[in-house]
């Protein structure tokens, strides 16, 4: 008969303090580690506050769900974001007592304080490395050589950084952890570092700033006086249920780690297939997000797109008039995956092979020019590009192959950004709800698709409307700039792509030191000419964005007889606006120029538009 839930309130050393072979388990089914720096100054302001208090009574940090089904074993239903944080907090106490204890001064005074910060070290080691009184000695003479036992395992399919704990606990010293702590690629400063780090140098950080006795204190009120509740639990259904519940009352989980978990509580005999999986998908996903492509929750709701649309899940008879209707409704994904499509979890593996295709076609494609320039468009252009594209194996798409209906919703997209409506508007969210079920469907032609679009624009827009439209364009987000390059690119020939830190180079400056006597240059008097010229599509180019940076307050002769080897100019630019501007036939940009430049921007782009 199993055991009953098992709820005791336990001071937090008491709750991690574990025997030689039990460890704490982080489940398959868990989150990645996500608090940062924020979660834990509020954990640190709080523990600060109480001491400062000076109350007697204990402090309480809420309730922990462990599951016990496996000898040994705690895993971590709710409460791993607490208890992995406790444990960086408490190894960032241990090296500022390792640090503080060699200096205490030899006299009477101090002996009570140097005993008191022993004794605190000696609690901590016990927890993280434990061992016993005896052998604490041997092991802060010989760190590197004592063999540590592992007191938090992480099996989550979802954390991409699953010894970082380990190696951050098993460090002797805070250089050495920094060193050998996992580096996240393309990224600076702190941004390198994992979660788990950054919160460990921040409370290592926070304790270094404290005196010898404010040090022992702190770690004499967190060891004796910090609170938890642990309810015990001894059947894994049990936990997942508590699990799920739990977390679909607010919990800061995401869809994905949700439904991650009830796909890992169906997967049965192929856990570990599903695992692996998993994992991969993740892994995958993680590393698009981080290029701002896509990430797991939108491979998810790609997925349920394509389910909705191939299913014509959305389309409805109106009974009198005996036609179709879109239903542009869109359920949460939680609630799609969870309960009102919830056969399509029975199957994991099942799932997970078209989840994998979604995030390989991403990652096949996540490079073309064309598709990098789309993805500057309103994010939901993804969810349409993701349906069509799901008629193919990823290893079989090529650029040429998805160029026709990149450009189709190119231009239904920049109507959007130059639209006062948003996209829930029916000129919008309705039509490609309809498309979509023609997107999902091998069997119709990509020009019937494009008929479509291309008469739905005709006949919700006028040509001249957009014209003036663009004329009149001064959006922050630039999106115009890169779309008039595109089409430039196109229409003479000649290649077009751009890399991540491409800047828009406004020809004539927006501001800077020479601003004046440029404004004078280029024949604008009034203030408000200038604010009204300097935006205007027909100022504004890309430009490689080191030689942006350098020539951004040179006068306009200057940076059409330079070569941007020199970072001095546009000569030798791999955009071909910028190019040609160094064969321009004056040596000064005026506001005749900027206005000659954005007709021809507009003319170029609405012709675009309405496939011209």
């Amino acid at each position: 008969m199993a055991k009953d839930i098992e709820p005791k309130l336990k001071l937090i050393s008491e709750y991690l303090k574990l025997d030689k072979e039990e460890k704490f388990v982080i489940p398959e089914y868990q989150r990645g580690y996500s608090w940062d720096i924020t979660q834990c100054d509020k954990l640190w302001q709080d523990i600060d506050t109480f001491i400062a208090s000076g109350a007697s009574d204990p402090y309480f940090f809420g309730t922990i769900i462990v599951d016990c089904s496996e000898t040994s074993e705690f895993s971590l239903i709710d409460g791993q974001q607490r208890t992995t944080t406790f444990l960086l907090l408490l190894k960032s106490l241990l090296m500022q007592l390792n640090k503080t204890i060699p200096e205490i001064s030899n006299d009477e005074d101090s002996e009570a304080l140097e005993a008191g910060l022993v004794a605190n070290r000696n609690k901590i080691m016990k927890i993280l490395y434990k061992v016993e009184d005896e052998d604490i000695p041997s092991m802060i003479k010989n760190h590197t050589k004592t063999k540590i036992k592992l007191i938090l395992e992480n099996k989550s399919i979802n954390e991409l950084y699953r010894d970082e704990v380990k190696i951050i606990i098993e460090s002797i010293d805070f250089e050495t952890s920094k060193n050998n702590v996992s580096k996240i690629p393309r990224k600076q400063m702190d941004n390198k570092y994992t979660n788990h780090f950054r919160n460990f140098k921040y409370f290592y950080n926070k304790l270094g700033e404290k005196s010898e006795t404010q040090l022992n204190q702190f770690a004499k009120m967190f060891l004796e006086k910090c609170q938890i509740i642990e309810i015990r639990s001894w059947q894994i259904e049990q936990a997942i249920t508590m699990f799920n519940s739990l977390n679909s009352t607010g919990m800061p989980l995401s869809d994905a780690d949700i439904i991650s978990a009830q796909l890992y509580s169906n997967a049965g005999e192929n856990k570990d297939l599903f695992n692996e999986q998993w994992e991969n998908i993740n892994k995958l996903a993680n590393e698009l997000s981080s290029k701002k492509i896509i990430d797991i929750d939108g491979v998810l709701r790609q997925l349920m797109y394509i389910k909705r649309a191939s299913d014509r899940e959305y389309i409805s008879i109106n009974k009198e008039e005996g036609k179709e209707y879109v239903d542009v409704t869109t359920p949460g994904l939680r609630r799609y995956y969870t309960e009102i499509n919830k056969e399509l979890l029975n199957d994991p593996l099942e799932l997970c092979e078209k989840l994998s295709k979604i995030t390989k076609i991403w990652d096949k494609i996540k490079d073309y020019p064309i598709v990098k320039l789309l993805l500057k468009c309103n994010e939901n252009v993804r969810l349409f590009l993701s349906s069509y594209l799901y008629r193919f194996e990823a290893e079989s798409i090529t650029e040429e192959e998805i160029f026709d209906l990149s450009e189709t919703l190119l231009r239904l997209f920049t109507l959007l950004e130059l639209s006062d409506t948003g996209y829930s508007n029916s000129k919008f969210k309705t039509f490609l709800f309809g498309e979509n079920i023609r997107l999902v469907d091998k069997t119709i032609p990509i020009d019937t698709i494009k008929n479509n679009f291309n008469e739905h624009i005709n006949k919700n827009w006028k040509f001249e409307d957009i014209l003036d439209r663009i004329t009149e364009y001064d959006g922050k987000k630039n999106f115009l700039v890169f779309l008039n390059e595109y089409i430039y690119a196109k229409n003479k020939r000649i290649g077009f792509d751009f890399s991540e830190n491409v800047n828009v180079e406004h020809i004539m400056p927006d501001s800077g030191r020479n601003i004046t006597t440029i404004q004078k240059d280029a024949n604008i008097e009034k203030p408000e000419d200038f604010e009204s010229l300097v935006n205007k599509l027909g100022n504004k180019i890309l430009l490689e964005e080191k030689i942006n940076k350098s020539l951004s307050n040179e006068w306009f002769r200057t940076k059409k007889q330079s070569s941007i080897n020199r970072k001095k100019g546009y000569k030798d630019s791999s955009f071909g606006i910028a190019s040609s501007l160094t064969n321009y036939p004056k040596d000064t940009w005026a506001k005749e120029d900027i206005e000659k430049a954005t007709q021809k921007a507009a003319e170029r782009i609405v012709n675009f538009i309405f496939d011209k």
